[in-house]
Order: structure tokens, then sequence, then C-alpha cells
């Protein structure tokens, strides 16, 4: 066995080296004696560590074999035997391994060229960071901000209006971009983009006033639409920008993102980086369809250039996203939002989509075999989109396909048995943990409280599966297996507990639960044998760490496809 690696986490190269020796040469005494059979050796081993298999029959172990899926999981023992001369051995040291995460909503990492407010914790840092970029900008050029941020990290906790951002860049088109369903405007940009006092709020969106009826800047949903802002970053190589993101969710130990609504364009790059076998990580893409009317989907989906069930390497296309109401400044409600949001008990919410529309596209889209995700938070948005997939089920049963409603935020009683009697999934994520005291103010504390009940859906049999909405919120997959397992928040401490899930239960939904949704739950999830080696070696013990140090979890060692694409040791 002189040729078996042996690499660890000791941090003296020395130490590693005579332990390496030392390790070899009793290795390769033990597999003279007891060996398996050449068709079943490994070419990695990882020993001695804390493996979580998420598997029934095999629990938490020491170690496992991987020979491009899992082999064995069991003792270091056990799995020692599985050793030749070529395999690689990694000591673990008593590392944690889990199956890697997922993220079921990744629209982009944040950042970007755009004023990054991720770090503002008071709203005077946020026109701080307006007026620096400002200054480097030509008179009268425009400024737009990056979305990587939300007002519940602001000791305001309320949002940058017109009349501030006049104050910080009075000379300057100031546009802040607040997740993905809502714009800021300062007096500049207002005009610069034609929206005047007499503004009327289109058909599916919502134009903000001051309580003395003047514009305060806030375009939601719909009423975006006359903003025109330049591409985020016009120069470079897109597939080496896409890299640089995978890597940073591979360094937390994402194994799989799902794509919710991507162009034809963004398509391509995955595509190809996929065809060239450089993707870190598996993505299911969805593509998206927005203002196209229900007879010009064929040709719509015909432009796309690829089958409903195309795959080529890593890559997956998984259906078509479609939306039905605002996000959480505008989702679509049976009751009003709470004063002075709800207008004297007239403001429900923003439907985005026409029912007819709505209707008619699912149709469609089901009529040429392809699955469809629908962006749905308030509970009327969840009742239209059931309307229209038991319509298209009475035409074509979808009842096998794992159909989606995307967010849920606020499912009613008698939503459960409709989502089962269908075979729906629900894709959760933690917009509760950045946001909770905007949705107080949105929908009562009461109804805060149980946004995204991951629990309650888990409690009535609804398949559930995890992510982040990043960039709407952080990217980081430990934020989120924080907040389900406690409810806890950022800034209004904990919410909704009996909506929790155990720590277990929450790793199980973001890996098992995230392979049933994409159709790979029979490889994928677990690290059981003759599953995909796709895991992560963590920083520390995701069951064990207190409550508080999850959110700073990070992988050591992240493996795809058995082939280790981050390496921090």
């Amino acid at each position: 066995m002189s040729g078996t690696g042996v690499t660890g986490f000791a941090p003296a190269a020395a130490n590693r080296a005579r332990a390496t020796s030392c390790f070899a040469a009793v290795l390769a005494g033990y597999m003279a004696a007891c060996s398996v059979p050449a068709a079943d050796s490994a070419d990695l081993l990882l020993v001695g560590g804390l493996v979580h298999t998420l598997d029934g029959e095999h629990g938490t172990v020491t170690a496992l074999a991987i020979r491009d899926g899992v082999v064995a999981a069991g003792s270091d023992d056990e799995i020692n035997r599985y050793g030749t001369d070529g395999t690689t051995v990694i000591s673990l040291e008593g590392r944690a391994v889990v199956p890697g995460l997922t993220d079921n909503h990744f629209h982009a990492l944040g950042g970007g060229p755009g004023v990054d407010l991720s770090e503002a914790r008071t709203m005077a840092d946020v026109l701080g960071a307006i007026a620096a970029r400002a200054a480097e900008t030509e008179p009268g050029g425009l400024v737009v901000t990056n979305s990587n941020w939300h007002e519940g990290q602001l000791a305001e906790q309320r949002l940058p209006l017109r009349d501030d951002l006049d104050r910080g860049a009075p000379d300057h088109p100031v546009v802040v971009v607040r997740g993905g369903h809502e714009y800021i405007l300062n007096s500049a940009a207002l005009a610069r983009f034609g929206i005047g006092e007499d503004a009327a709020s289109p058909p599916g969106g919502r134009i903000g006033r001051y309580d003395d009826g003047r514009l305060n800047g806030e375009l939601v949903d719909r009423a975006k639409d006359p903003v025109r802002l330049p591409p985020a970053d016009p120069g470079g190589d897109p597939a080496q920008r896409l890299l640089e993101s995978l890597t940073a969710m591979s360094a937390l130990g994402v194994t799989s993102l799902r794509i919710p609504g991507g162009s034809s364009e963004q398509f391509g790059v995955y595509r190809r980086l996929a065809e060239e076998n450089r993707l870190p990580m598996r993505i299911e893409f969805l593509f998206r369809i927005r203002g196209t009317a229900p007879e010009e989907v064929g040709a719509t989906v015909e432009s796309w250039g690829v089958p409903p069930d195309f795959s080529t390497g890593l890559l997956t296309v998984g259906g078509v996203k479609l939306g039905v109401d605002g996000g959480f400044e505008g989702g679509w409600m049976r009751e009003p939002y709470e004063e002075p949001w709800g207008r004297g008990g007239t403001f429900h919410g923003l439907q985005t989509m026409p029912t007819d529309v709505f209707r008619g596209i699912v149709h469609e889209l089901n009529a040429l075999g392809w699955r469809v995700a629908t962006h749905a938070v308030g509970d009327a948005a969840i009742d239209l989109v059931l309307d229209a997939y038991e319509e298209a089920d009475a035409r074509s049963s979808i009842r096998e396909r794992r159909w989606t409603i995307e967010h849920g935020f606020i499912p009613a009683p008698d939503h459960f048995e409709r989502i089962r009697a269908l075979g729906l999934t629900v894709t959760a994520q933690h917009h509760l943990y950045v946001a909770a005291p905007s949705l107080v103010d949105y929908w009562g504390p009461e109804r805060a409280a149980l946004t995204t009940p991951v629990g309650l859906y888990a409690a009535e049999r609804v398949p559930v599966s995890l992510g982040t909405d990043s960039p709407v919120i952080p990217h980081n997959p430990f934020a989120v297996l924080y907040h389900f397992a406690t409810r806890g928040t950022i800034s209004a401490g904990t919410m909704g507990a009996r909506c929790a899930v155990t720590r277990e239960e929450a790793l199980g939904l973001m890996t098992a639960g995230y392979a049933y949704q994409v159709f790979a739950d029979s490889e994928r999830g677990t690290l059981a044998p003759g599953m995909a080696a796709d895991l992560a070696v963590l920083s520390g013990d995701y069951m064990a760490v207190p409550e508080e140090d999850i959110v700073d979890l990070a992988a050591v060692l992240t493996i795809v496809d058995g082939r280790i694409v981050h390496d921090a040791r």
C-alpha cells in the first residue's frame, strides 16, 4: 500500500508526514490480510469522522468509501478494507460530514458593481455609501445599488425613501434595488424615468406615497416597468463570473442549485460550462416566462431549443417558473394588510399576472410536457395557483410530476389537502429570518409568525425543500438551517416556534427533500451505499454546535459526484 495517499487536517507538515507514513504502513498490512473484491474497491476513503448519512439503516458512521458514488458507509475498520494502492485516504480527524447541501431558489450570489449595502446597519450607512458612489460618478450619472440587503438589517427598521435619497445624492438619479420586487427612486430618478406626481399604480404594481400624497419613491412589481437599468456587469466573460459565484457556494458545502427562472442566455452559459465539464455542482435550471400571452407559449418554448427533460453533464432542465403575486411587500392575501398598509382594509397585496393569462399559460405548458413552478407568497395567490393546477390536471394529469409552489409563505388550512391531491412540492426560504420586522408591519404579528411554516407543511405531509432566494436574502445555507430549526430571526427574536423542525429534519429537507423535488431521490440526498458522492466536510458538527454557531459553519471539503470541488484543508 505504499502508493496509498493519506491526507488530513493536521496543521503541521511534519506531523502530517509521520501520520501518513504510519497509517499507510498499518493499512498496508491490514489490506494484505483482509480486502474486498477489486470491483468494490474505492478511489477515495474518508475515515475518522462523524458521517451523518441521513440514511435510516446506517445513521451516523465514522467513514465512507467512494468510487464515483458511495460504495460503503461504516466504521474505519470496515471502510479501510476498500482501499488499494491507488486509493486516496483522507483522515477527517473527527470532523462532521453531511450530504451535500442544496439551495432550491438561487437567483444569483448578490454583490456586483452596484453600491454595496450588505454591511449597512443604519440609514446613515446607506446614504453614506450612495453619496460616496455619487461623488465618483459624472454629474447626472445614474447611481444603482445592489440588492444584497434588507431594511431589517438597519437600526431604523425602514426603507430609505425619496427624501432620504435626495439628501444623500441630490444631483444624481438614484435607484435603490430592494430584493426582486421593489425599487426606491430619488427625485432625480423619478424625473429621469418620467414618473410624475400624478402617476397611478398600474395593475399588479404599487406606487408609494408619503402621508401628504407626494411620491415617496417606492415602485413595487409592475410599477417598476418604466425603469430601465443598465446591465449589472456588461464586461468580462459571463462564464467566469458565474464560476466565481458557484465557487463561493461550494465553500459553503452546496452541491446542487436550482435556478428559479432564468433566460435562454443564462441557460446558454450554464450549458457551456456543463458541456465543458467545468460546473462544480449540479444545476437544475428553470426557464422564466413573463409578459407572454398563452398563445405565444409554444413559440417561446421552442426558442429555448431544448426539450423539457434535457440534461447534459451536471445540468438538468427543471421546468418553467411563473409568478402571480409580489414579494413580502406585495404578497396577495385573502385578508387585507395591517394599517396603514391596508389603506382602510382595501389593500390585499398585488396580483402580478391576470387570472386568465396565468391559467392559459399553465394549460399550454402542461400540454407541451413542461413542469410548472409558480411564485405564490400569500394565501390568495396560492388559491389561484391551486385552481389553475387543478384545471390543468383535469385535462392531463400532473399528479406524478411534482409541480411546485415557490415560497408558499402563508398557506391556509384548506390548501393542504389540495396540495397533497396534486402531488405538489413547496420550496421554502428563510425570508422571515431577515425581514421579520417588515412582515410584522405588513401583515401583523400573527400572520408574520406563521410565514413559511415548514413544520406545519411537514406535519401535513407536504414535500418541502429549503433554500435562500439569494440575493433577496443572503446566500448562507446555514442561516437557512438555523432559522427553520429554531425560528430565530436577526432582529425580532423567535417567531412561530411551533412551526420549527429539528436540526436533523431541517438538514433532511435541504438534502433528501431537495432531491425528491427534482426527481433525484433515488440518487441523492443521503450518503447510503449506491447514492451519489455529493457531500460536505464541515468546520463544525452541525448536529452538535450551539444554536448560535450554526450560521458560522462552512465547508472544509466539498465533493460532487466523487470529485473534490472545494478544499480548504
